[in-house]
Parts: C-alpha cells; structure tokens; sequence
C-alpha cells in the first residue's frame, strides 16, 4: 500500500507536536513561579515579576548547585553499575534457556513490584553493618535497586534479538575476545545500552525515599533539596529548583532520542544498508 510521503511527515510533525505539549504544559506554572514576585488567586499571571528566586538557587548559600553536581554523580555512578551488571544479566536471559528462568525474572522485576520504603528498610539494616549508611557509596548501591531491573530488561530484549554467530566468526577470522567485544558485540547492542542507561539514570534522578532512609539526611540530593523547599511553602524558589532539576533529564533525552525508535544492530544482523 502506498502512502503519501508529505501526509506521512505532516502526521508526524502533528504527533511530535502534541508530545512535546503534552510534556512542557505541566511546566509552565513551574517555570511561571520561578520567576513570580508572589502569585495568588484568581490572577492568570502574577502581578510582579522577579529574578530573587534564580539569584538564590544559584548561590553558594542555598547548596543547589552542590546537590546538583552531587545528584550527576550519584546517578552516573548508579548508571554505570547498572550497565557493568545488566548487560551480562541481559545476555543469559535473553540468550540461554535455563531451569526457573521466570523465577531469575521475577526476581529481578520484585524490586519494582515492592514498595520503595519497603525494600529500604530491609536494606538499611544490612547497609548500617556494613556501613554503608550515610554515605554516597551506599546511596549509590542502593539506587540499583529501582535502576537494576531496567536495565536488565531492555537488555534482556536486546540479546532476544541478538545473533551470536557473528561472534564466532570474528573469533574464527583470528579476533580475540576483546577485539570481538569491542568492534562485533558493543556496536551491535550499543543502542540497547543507551537506553537502558537513560532508564537507569532517570530512575537514579529521581529517588527520593531511598536517598532519604539510606543517605539519612547527610548526603543531600536534589530531589531532597526540593522537597525541602516545597514544604517549605517557597514556590519561587521550588519553582527555580524544579526547572533547574528537570534540565539534565530533558537534555540527556534529546541526545538519546535517535535510539529510542527501537532500532539496533542486534535485530537483523550487519551489513544492511
């Protein structure tokens, strides 16, 4: 069946449109804020504008900027973790058939299952023996926890579609098995890594209770700083905060967008134009 180029690239100028406002319409009263000198019903808009709130989330004084850089890291580091365990964990279960595989999976889905304060708890203890507690070493362990499952799902999806046989050819041709990894493997499921990653790190960004319980109040992260504010009863500066928290995840999805059409190397082989 043919169809219309021109109609087809009207439909999806009009479906990117909606997603995009469908994305950015909840954030307009936030970003609104951030820049309101007090904003109180019924106005639409507020009577006086102000830069305070940006000159204070920007400041030494308020530790955004600290938690930012802190937030980065943590979550980087979750990321990186995720990926050095879920692309071996991928490959077995999207690759081999093994006795109580759906038990392997639902272990893996179980922390998505059971309540975040939950799993916490039970980590917490074992965290303060080993003390972990308080720390940004134990913080970023215990965001494997949410990040791990993604990970090792979209990978596990990935190698469903992956053919090793291409391995072995380059093994054949005298590869070895770095140069196999490096030039036949990673190409094939970089995609799949990158947006296991982006899960991974957008999962990370955004723990609030596991930060909390774990990192007891010491290490202060983002979302904890906005929360803070937010009870605080400041919607100038939660606004500021929530544009400035909201930045990295919106950047790293524009960069990644290209592999989120769920196209990849693994899925049909090489040397296809």
């Amino acid at each position: 069946m043919h169809r219309d180029p021109l109609a087809l690239r009207s439909f999806r100028v009009l479906t990117g449109a909606i997603l995009i406002v469908w994305l950015v319409l909840p954030l307009v009263p936030l970003a609104i804020w951030s820049f309101a000198r007090g904003w109180r019903f019924p106005d639409l808009l507020p009577r006086e504008w102000s830069l305070k709130a940006w000159t204070y989330a920007l400041s030494d004084t308020s530790g955004v900027l600290g938690s930012l850089g802190l937030t980065i890291f943590i979550s980087v580091g979750a990321t990186a973790l995720s990926i050095l365990v879920g692309v071996p964990a991928g490959r077995a279960l999207g690759l081999y058939k093994f006795r109580g595989k759906q038990v392997v999976e639902l272990m893996i889905l179980a922390p998505v299952i059971v309540p975040g304060i939950a799993v916490a708890l039970g980590i917490h203890s074992v965290f303060i023996s080993l003390g972990l507690t308080n720390t940004v070493a134990g913080v970023m362990l215990v965001h494997l926890v949410p990040t791990l499952p993604y990970m090792v799902l979209v990978m596990a999806g990935i190698f469903a579609n992956y053919d090793p046989a291409f391995e072995q050819q380059a093994r054949s041709l005298g590869a070895s098995p770095l140069q196999t990894l490096w030039h036949v493997t990673l190409p094939a499921i970089l995609p799949g890594i990158i947006v296991g990653g982006l899960f991974a790190f957008l999962v990370s960004w955004s723990q609030y209770i596991l930060t909390l319980l774990i990192g007891g109040g010491r290490v202060v992260t983002l979302p904890l700083l906005l929360f803070n504010f937010a009870s605080s009863g400041r919607n100038d500066i939660t606004g500021a905060i929530g544009m400035i928290y909201i930045l990295p995840g919106i950047l790293i999805l524009l960069l990644t967008a290209k592999h989120l059409s769920g196209q990849n190397g693994a899925v049909g082989g090489f040397g296809k134009p």
